[in-house]
């Protein structure tokens, strides 16, 4: 399968549309009629999608957002406002959403389907995957944590279902199937990919960013990030990061406030038939110490008549390729990210690379970022 794709343009979900006219401001509650039983004649498919939709509807948040930027002429503070969806983690008020949806806002608030409005505080973030944990006071409110499937799993055509406020319409369910796995995005951060990403037909617009993308147990598989459009708007190529890697990394946001990353020190890889050659590598850093070779400085002295220069040649045929990470293959720098995203500091990592023509095999222990 080839993995990259080409995109048009990869856009956040974040965003309200300005016709929407009502403002999520009073705290009192609506009180709700509980559902009326669906009509006898809807067909199985139909069922599906209520049961779905009722099972998780509840666990499902509108969050807004208010920033201030500064004109760069005048200097002058000019409001903003954005808005997104997120998903009930625990009892506790934790909540997940997109980085994007919260970047740089001063103030964040939350609504419940009940249409109680909550001041949310920031936990942790993390802008290269995308992922923020924020966190409510419930006070005394019975929240209702949406269960976490897995992603591991996954199959091509199996039901999808997104479930969030696109345009600011709250609560809204898209119904599809999983159309692909395994794909890369460019990540926000500069130089960073996004890899593993669930693709989808289910449709997703600027306001879903952050949602749930759910199978037909009303479980969380993914949360939807980005679409592939030339207009901003749904054309059946949606993207949702995999509940996987969310699950792993939500409990070091809660902690720390940041996920600390495994710390390799190879900084330029070049791609070529031989393997990934190292081009540059961190002074002293993990591989470096561990003995991997990239490109050499090499200097001489020229004589020209009376006059002596100091040439310096770069010298690439000192530079190791690197075939396989701890016995997996890799021929490609998203393979090489894909491959490190899975260690964590400390942990022993043995490179085989191609050197002067010989398969050679380097322990390197990672450190942290």
């Amino acid at each position: 399968m080839n993995r990259r794709i080409s995109l048009l343009a990869l856009i956040g979900l974040a965003g309200v549309a300005t016709y929407v006219a009502a403002q999520r401001t009073a705290p009192t509650p609506i009180v709700r009629q509980a559902p009326a039983p669906p009509p006898a004649n809807l067909t199985p498919e139909e069922l599906a999608n209520i049961r779905v939709y009722e099972a998780a509807n509840r666990s499902v948040v509108h969050i807004t957002t208010s920033t201030v930027q500064y004109d760069p002429t005048f200097g002058l503070p000019i409001e903003g406002e954005g808005a997104g969806s997120g998903a009930i983690l625990d009892r506790q008020g934790h909540i997940i959403t997109n980085q994007h949806v919260i970047d740089g806002a001063r103030e964040i608030k939350v609504a419940l389907t009940n249409d109680r409005m909550y001041d949310a505080t920031l936990v942790g973030e993390d802008a290269e995957y995308d992922i923020a944990v924020l966190k409510i006071d419930p006070k005394g409110e019975e929240l209702t944590p949406l269960p976490l499937g897995r992603s591991d799993n996954l199959r091509v055509g199996q039901k999808a279902y997104a479930l969030g406020n696109p345009f600011g319409l709250d609560h809204t369910l898209t119904c599809g199937v999983v159309s692909s796995l395994n794909r890369s995005l460019p990540s926000r951060v500069k130089g960073a990919i996004m890899d593993g990403m669930v693709q989808t037909d289910a449709a997703m617009n600027p306001g879903n960013s952050g949602g749930p993308l759910l199978n037909t147990s009303a479980e969380m598989i993914g949360m939807c990030v980005a679409i592939r459009s030339s207009v901003g708007q749904n054309s059946g190529v949606g993207f949702a990061i995999p509940i996987d890697r969310i699950r792993r990394f939500v409990p070091e946001l809660i902690e720390n406030g940041k996920i600390v990353r495994a710390y390799h020190g190879i900084v330029v890889l070049e791609e070529s038939s031989r393997g990934l050659r190292i081009a540059k590598l961190s002074k002293n850093g993990p591989a470096e110490r561990a003995g991997l070779r990239a490109f050499r400085v090499l200097e001489h002295r020229r004589r020209e008549g009376p006059i002596v220069y100091r040439v310096k040649e770069l010298d690439k045929d000192y530079a190791d390729y690197i075939l396989a990470i701890d016995g997996q293959a890799v021929s490609t720098h998203p393979e090489f990210l894909e491959r490190m995203d899975g260690y964590q500091p400390g942990d022993r990592v043995v490179f085989t690379v191609l050197r002067d023509g010989q398969q050679v095999r380097v322990p390197v222990t990672l450190g942290a970022a």
